[in-house]
């Protein structure tokens, strides 16, 4: 993201994107904590819960970028086919519903799962997923494909006219090349994961619970559904809000400009490192992810029949919330991308700050007292949706826009290229990549969204996830299984399309 001002086109968009955020992030938790009472302080069993969230956050980081370095560097040299479809399953389980993805994982490494038989067979201890440990697994399931597909971006982005000169000098391609865009790419993505594991949520309750595994949101939920103590709650996401943005300005500060600039969009074609070594780093990766997921589908076949009717509208409910909060989301990260500067930098990450649980319960006190909120139910979700997926987008959208800028900028002005001409000739065809990445993710992420939609909606206003969950509330489990199946072909159906189409004539 540009360190300074880059004045594009006119200001207003981004101004009214940066208001919206600010109104949905900071607006929503100003709300929360005035009606809340205030606490008396912080109890050992919230400094314990500080603790794990941040230990289990870093840690989580930390796993996903050592493993994703090597797996992005040998999709970036190796050439193969299945490699797009491979780049592109590399976005499931990042979209996937997070209850979906753990019953996967529950179905591999689970007490019951096939790693434990396997363990029994060869009368081995047995593993158990609860705790710190499985918490960190499952968040690296959800966040090594995300950590790898933002390292492979930054290493297509070199030149191939670099490779070519390094190697007609035999100069050493890590450090002259590598390094330095891995200097630049790895802070942001460790900032986004880290982020994304301090609010997360659905992993902690599922996989994690009691005094030695509970994380800060876990706490909020707990003291907001079981204690009603909004005044704890408030605080503790306050304390959450700012450990987040410490986080944000640290790695801000640490990330530096590659400085590769342009090339001639060339494919670039490698010559060094071991194609054995590369295969086997794609390999174990491509094996971690899909098992899972094969679980999910295999569990979800067989209940496709049990699915009743309301199924169906439930997932066109769905589908239309995805594609009007993606669409919005990608305005949003591109007003604010084409303006650049730190007041942008920070708002374009508050939103990873301010969890959907936090937000949906602010708009819910603000829009009681003068509407039925199951009337806003769609609208509110999409507005929600496409505020929280924003930092991904923009994350993508960012880095792509500037580099379009500190390459053509200087010829742009010199020929007199400004406004929307500018943004359709010359930024809009060149960061299609990441734009189509960003769009497909938005949507995604939209379509397994459980939080706000539960607020708000009725019985007859039900998504798809939100269906799911009251289908496992009244146990019918295998029904429950085939929309998980439905949730997990609708969300990958969507990332695909919109991935795809940013992905034309590219090389990826």
């Amino acid at each position: 993201m540009a360190r300074s001002a880059v004045p594009i086109i006119t200001r207003i968009p981004a101004v009214m994107a940066g208001m919206l955020v600010l109104v949905l992030t900071l607006g929503t938790l100003i709300a929360v904590a005035m009606r809340a009472e205030v606490g008396t302080g912080l109890s050992a069993a919230d400094w314990a819960a500080i603790k794990f969230t941040v230990s289990q956050a870093f840690v989580s980081a930390l796993v996903s970028i050592i493993i994703a370095i090597p797996v992005a560097r040998a999709l970036a040299r190796q050439s193969f086919r299945g490699r797009g479809a491979l780049i592109t399953l590399l976005g499931a389980p990042f979209i996937l519903p997070v209850i979906v993805a753990v019953l996967g994982l529950l179905a591999v490494f689970g007490r019951n799962g096939i790693l434990n038989a396997g363990l029994e067979a060869l009368g081995l201890p047995t593993f158990t997923i609860y705790g710190f440990h499985g918490v960190v697994l499952a968040h690296v399931f959800f966040n090594l494909p995300l950590a790898t597909r933002f390292i492979l971006q930054g290493w297509l982005a070199i030149p191939s006219e670099r490779f070519r000169l390094a190697a007609t000098l035999n100069a050493p391609v890590g450090r002259l090349l590598e390094w330095p865009m891995l200097r630049s790419v790895l802070p942001g993505t460790f900032l986004i994961i880290f982020l994304i594991c301090l609010t997360s949520f659905a992993v902690a309750l599922t996989l994690g619970g009691g005094p030695k595994a509970t994380t800060v949101e876990l706490a909020i939920y707990q003291a907001v559904r079981f204690d009603f103590d909004l005044g704890r709650a408030a605080l503790l996401a306050c304390i959450q809000f700012g450990i987040c943005t410490i986080a944000a300005i640290v790695a801000w500060q640490v990330t530096a400009v590659d400085g590769f600039g342009a090339g001639l969009d060339r494919v670039v074609q490698r010559w060094d490192g071991s194609r054995f070594i590369d295969f086997v780093w794609i390999g174990l990766a491509a094996a971690f992810l899909i098992v899972p997921l094969s679980m999910v589908v295999i569990n979800g076949i067989m209940g496709l029949s049990e699915l009743p009717f309301s199924i169906i509208q439930a997932a066109t409910r769905s589908v239309i919330v995805a594609l009007a909060s993606a669409v919005l989301c990608i305005t949003m990260a591109l007003a604010l991308a084409l303006q650049g500067g730190r007041i942008v930098s920070i708002i374009g990450v508050l939103p990873l700050a301010a969890s959907g649980l936090v937000v949906g319960t602010g708009l819910f006190l603000i829009v009681f007292p003068f509407w039925r909120p199951s009337d806003l139910a769609l609208p509110v979700t999409a507005l929600v949706n496409a505020t929280l997926a924003l930092p991904f987008a923009l994350r993508s959208i960012a880095p792509a826009v500037d580099g379009v800028v500190a390459d053509y900028g200087r010829l742009m002005d010199q020929l007199n290229v400004t406004g929307w001409t500018r943004l359709r000739l010359i930024i809009l065809p060149r960061i299609r990549r990441p734009l189509g990445f960003a769009l497909g993710l938005a949507a995604a992420l939209s379509m397994g969204d459980l939080g706000v939609i539960a607020l708000f909606a009725d019985e007859n206003g039900a998504t798809l996830p939100l269906a799911m969950y009251r289908l496992m509330g009244a146990y019918q489990m295998d029904a429950a299984a085939g929309a998980g199946l439905l949730l997990v072909a609708l969300s990958l159906l969507l990332f695909w399309i919109c991935d795809r189409g940013g992905r034309v004539d590219a090389d990826v």
